[in-house]
Parts: structure tokens; C-alpha cells; sequence
């Protein structure tokens, strides 16, 4: 049998077959064009599973289920998408639409959540019984896989780990608490760092393109080449990951943490340095503890991850 995967983003559309075994057997694309509003992009979500097992050169027969990873969360007992900033969307009967077009089995999932179900299955935590999968971009999004299955709690928001108060009063959030942990450890976090080091160091790499221009990268950049304040700003930031990877141990005590989304572009210059500062930060120091490792599938992991969810 055979899986449909649909990933949901703001500006494209991505359907794809995936086999028993989460390999991407065909694909079809578009782009997802929100103005039109949630019953068009329904439309062509389903039209767009339609191709990929078209490209697949199967048929719906072959096909056992349909999942969707969509950028927000689902109600699962009412079936219903109650908000989706990106897609501009409200109280949307997501699976009910879908099911106007195809008549399958529909599993809808946050985006960071199938991810993490993706890796489990198909990526670097394949065979890891319980683990936690982080994506660390403009925010930080998770999922959770606990005895190879998705726990996003009892009302489908479980793994909103980003959202994890580490800081009493600390930075105002977009969610409107303060002190959350994506506002100390996302990419947007630390060009945020960057830009505040630059006044106070205005001959650091960091501001070698202008203050405009950085990047979370420009800040990752200038600590690979040594340069003193962009190494300080460096480090504190990733004492702040730290701390969130610490409380997911103590909490959750996963076997693997994987990190995914555009700063684990920095590669082992990431890896390393949270493997060299957090044993210090470990409770129980003489038990084993989660590993942490990079995620693998890229931009496969939403097709994979949402196909994954009939599995």
C-alpha cells in the first residue's frame, strides 16, 4: 500500500505517494495562493494528491490514507482547523473538504510534528523508539514520538516546545507571553543577539554587510572566523538552546534529540558546540542521556512526515 503525504507552506503547495517504507515514490507541486481563501487551496490540495498518484502511475485503489501537515494545529475530536496564521484561516473543516475529492482515510498534523514522524521513520532517528525532533528556524516548532508514534497531547498542541517559558518576565513573544524559549534560541533570536552586539562593537564581522543584511548566518559566519564578539554572542546562544534541550531530558527523556530547520544549516559547528556545552547542564550526570543529531530528510521530511500520519 501506498500513502499520501501533503505539505502545507504559506506560498507552495507539496502532494507526494510515499511507500510503506517512507520513500518519496512521485511528487506534484503548485503554488498555494492564500488570497483565494481556505475552499481553493482545499481544492487544490486534493487535485494535487490526485497528480502525485497520477506521476506515481498507481491508482487511489493502491492508496490507504492521506495525511496533511499543515503550518497550525487540528481539533482533532471536532475534525477542524480552528486557526492557521500563515493561511489566513478560521474554524476550517479542513478533512471535510479534502473528503469532497477524495474518499480516503485524512490525518491532519502541525508541520514541525510530521518532521519529526518523518525522521523517526525514514531519517536519522529511524529504529529510536522515543524522540524529540526540533526545527529551529524564524521560531522553534517540535514533535514528539513516543513508542513510534506522534504525541501531541490530549488536544493536538503537546509539542509546542518553542513556547516553553525559560525566562520569568523575560522577552515579550509573538504568542504574547514573555520569556519564551524560540525568542532566546531561534534564528531570529540570534540576529536579534547579533544586531544588539554590533552597537556596542561596531568593528565585529557581524556587521561586515551592514546591520540590514544580518543574517543568522552572518553571526554563525563570523564566529567560524573567529571574531571575538560574534564567538561571545555565539555562545551565549547556544547556552539558551541548551537550556530547552535540558528540559526536554529531564522531561521527556527522549533517546534522540534532532535538530532540523535553517540553523542546522550551521552543521557541526552546531553540533559540536551543544554537545561540548550541555553534559555540564545534564541532571543526572551519571545515566545516559539523549543524543543529539542533525536532521537528514531536508524538505522531504513534510511529505514523508504527513503521509507517514495513516501509518
Amino acid at each position: 500500500m501506498y500513502y499520501i503525504g501533503i505539505d502545507v507552506g504559506g506560498t507552495g503547495l507539496k502532494a507526494g505517494v510515499v511507500d510503506e517504507q517512507g520513500k518519496i515514490i512521485a511528487t506534484a507541486k503548485c503554488p498555494t495562493g492564500v488570497e483565494r481563501g481556505h475552499e481553493a487551496v482545499i481544492n487544490d490540495m486534493a487535485h494535487l494528491a490526485l497528480k502525485a498518484v497520477e506521476n506515481a502511475g498507481i491508482s487511489m485503489d493502491d492508496v490507504k490514507s492521506v495525511g496533511i501537515g499543515i503550518p497550525g494545529i487540528e481539533d482533532h475530536a471536532r475534525q477542524i482547523v480552528p486557526f492557521c496564521t500563515n493561511l489566513y484561516w478560521h474554524e476550517v473543516p479542513l478533512q471535510e473538504l479534502m473528503k469532497k475529492v477524495i474518499d480516503k482515510p485524512i490525518f491532519v498534523g502541525n508541520d514541525a510534528t510530521v518532521a519529526g514522524l518523518a525522521e523517526s521513520v525514514a531519517g536519522v532517528s529511524a529504529g529510536v523508539k522515543n524522540s524529540v525532533f526540533l526545527t529551529i528556524g524564524t521560531g522553534v516548532g517540535a514533535g514528539i514520538v513516543l513508542d513510534g508514534k506522534v504525541n501531541d497531547g490530549s488536544h493536538g498542541v503537546g509539542s509546542e516546545l518553542g513556547h516553553t517559558i525559560i525566562c520569568v518576565d523575560g522577552e515579550l513573544c509573538t504568542c504574547g507571553n514573555r520569556g519564551c524559549w524560540e525568542r532566546y534560541s531561534s534564528a531570529t533570536a540570534l540576529i536579534n543577539m547579533g544586531k544588539k552586539a554590533l552597537k556596542a562593537h561596531p568593528e565585529s564581522l557581524i556587521g561586515k554587510d551592514g546591520e540590514d543584511k544580518i543574517e543568522a548566518k552572518t553571526v554563525i559566519d563570523a564566529a567560524k572566523a573567529g571574531d571575538p564578539t560574534a564567538l561571545e554572542v555565539y555562545d551565549k546562544y547556544i547556552y539558551y538552546i541548551c537550556a530547552g534541550l535540558v528540559s526536554i531530558i529531564n522531561f521527556i527523556d527522549p533517546e534522540m534529540i534532532v535538530i532540523g530547520g535553517g540553523v542546522s544549516a550551521a552543521g557541526s559547528f552546531l553540533l559540536d558546540a551543544i554537545r561540548a556545552k550541555l553534559p555540564a547542564m545534564v541532571f543526572y550526570k551519571a545515566m545516559p542521556y539523549a543524543t543529539i543529531e542533525l536532521a537528514t530528510l531536508g524538505n522531504d521530511a513534510g511529505i514523508i512526515g504527513a503521509a507517514m500520519l495513516g501509518k
